[in-house]
């Protein structure tokens, strides 16, 4: 009896351990699986604070920036009063003129800084929704893996952001390098015709043609500021420099035209005040004279 008791208790033995084994393999499997769980959620923790000591580096920046915009102004100001206190000395306004379009073009750099971080500031509030949603994408990506990899084979290169083609051509117009300014002025005006930029960009493609004695080109691309963008804040320099240009090229009528239209439409810049000027200097009055009435 006791002999085959042995036979039998062993294969109960060995029936319990082979079903043990596959529950001890799913239990391998689930702390794997919790493993790899708490490694997600720690690099998303590191890319979290990632992030948000990005976001507060930017943040500060951003602060800084909009401090120096508002000492420009301050400083646009008092070269203003400076300008307009010293309204009888043409050599010191043409002195003084160039400073406010010194002090301009700097505010103008100041913002595209300003408009490049914001767009950094995007870009990462973009990348933690991606990463929220990083799994869903990751399930439709599996379901449908070719519906999605034709639409990215046809993708096409894009421009880059119009801040920093503008904030390179800008760099590259105050460094002298013109022929390198007009292609990336260019591109602002040919990928981005309606941002508020494209003015700005048209209005130093001018100055550059300006500079080389291309004066009808320069006229044409004052024209598209004062045109096209009428509140750019390049329109009253726009205005002066045309009229410029005209008497530089003999245009005397066309250029006193355009200093007149200057001075009336925007009476209180610092351009308008370079028109009177300009025009006392010429010995031209700053209105027109009106026709006298005809009488027999």
């Amino acid at each position: 009896m006791r002999k085959n008791l042995i036979p039998v208790s062993a294969a109960v033995v060995l029936l319990l351990v082979a079903s043990a084994r596959p529950a001890h393999a799913v239990s391998k499997e689930i702390i794997q699986l919790q493993e790899q769980v708490q490694q997600l959620q720690e690099m998303l923790q590191h890319l979290q604070q990632s992030n948000d000591e990005r976001m507060g580096v930017l943040q500060h920046l951003v602060e800084q920036t909009a401090d120096n915009v508002n000492r420009m102004s301050q400083t646009v100001n008092a070269l203003q009063q400076q300008l307009q206190a010293q309204n009888e000395s043409g050599g010191k306004i043409d002195q003084v003129a160039g400073q406010v379009q010194g002090v301009h073009d700097s505010v103008d750099e100041l913002k595209s800084r300003i408009a490049r971080m914001d767009k950094e500031l995007q870009d990462i509030q973009s990348q933690l929704q991606n990463v929220n949603t990083a799994p869903a994408a990751g399930q439709a990506a599996a379901a449908q893996p070719s519906q999605q990899a034709a639409p990215q084979a046809l993708a096409q290169p894009q421009a880059p952001p119009v801040d920093q083609i503008y904030q390179s051509g800008l760099r590259d117009y105050t460094s002298a390098r013109y022929d390198v300014a007009v292609g990336e002025f260019s591109d602002v005006v040919k990928y981005y015709p309606q941002d508020d930029l494209a003015g700005n960009a048209q209005f130093y493609l001018g100055e550059i043609a300006y500079r080389k004695g291309d004066y009808p080109a320069a006229i044409k691309y004052y024209d598209a500021v004062l045109e096209q963008f009428p509140g750019s804040p390049k329109a009253p320099a726009a205005q002066l420099r045309k009229g410029q240009a005209e008497l530089d090229s003999n245009q005397r009528e066309a250029g006193i035209r355009d200093l007149r239209n200057l001075i009336q439409r925007y009476p209180d810049t610092p351009e308008a005040t370079q028109g009177r000027s300009k025009l006392n200097g010429m010995g031209v009055r700053i209105t027109a004279a009106k026709p006298s009435a005809y009488k027999e």
